[in-house]
């Protein structure tokens, strides 16, 4: 990595890591998670990319239509379940725009925006291990910082063959009940139509 680009990196680090200081957590899960998404900021810029195979950080959107009466998900193929859009920040920094990177290359949808100030919820995820195009990752965690969108639910949706089979807009109760993951559905998406 050039000067240049570690003093950018570590620039962009120290921004993101002013943002999760200034995050006021709801609940004790987030008080811990924001205590760990800090601590992992300390193990350096390898926690920013997938280089580091224990943690990593990540970055999620929660998509509501304009009147807050729908909410965009994905059928994600890895975890056999509809959830929230979202990725991994590969080196970038700004979590926002990782974000908004993944609600337009999972759902197809281009004209979305933030609707908020900064996180609205902060989250460590674990991930089994599992195998993606051919190969083993092994079980590791997420480092997630979620954002609020609103996008057209008018706009013309697609699927991203190679991580979901499918994206669809589902009333806020029903985008959690659509999710077969449990504690998704207790403690992040309930979370989220609250903020809502």
């Amino acid at each position: 990595m050039s000067v240049n680009l570690k003093s950018k990196m570590n620039e962009g680090m120290e921004k993101l890591k002013r943002e999760i200081e200034s995050y006021r957590p709801l609940n004790e899960q987030e008080e811990r998670d924001r205590e760990m998404l800090l601590a992992a900021l300390d193990r350096g810029p390898s926690v920013m990319t997938r280089e580091d195979p224990f943690m990593h950080f990540t970055a999620s959107a929660w998509v509501t239509s304009p009147d807050h009466g729908l909410v965009l998900m994905a059928y994600h193929n890895l975890y056999d379940s509809w959830s929230w859009l979202g990725g991994h920040a590969d080196g970038e920094t700004d979590l926002l725009k990782v974000a908004e990177r993944e609600v337009k290359e999972e759902s197809g949808v281009s004209g979305v925006r933030c609707i908020c100030e900064g996180p609205v919820s902060l989250e460590v995820l674990t991930v089994d291990g599992h195998v993606k195009r051919g190969v083993y990752v092994s079980s590791h965690l997420h480092l997630n910082v979620t954002y609020l969108f609103e996008a057209d639910p008018g706009e013309q949706i697609r699927s991203k063959a190679d991580e979901n089979s499918a994206v669809g807009w589902f009333a806020p109760d029903e985008a959690v009940a659509a999710s077969s993951e449990p504690w998704f559905r207790e403690h992040i998406y309930k979370k989220l139509n609250r903020r809502l």
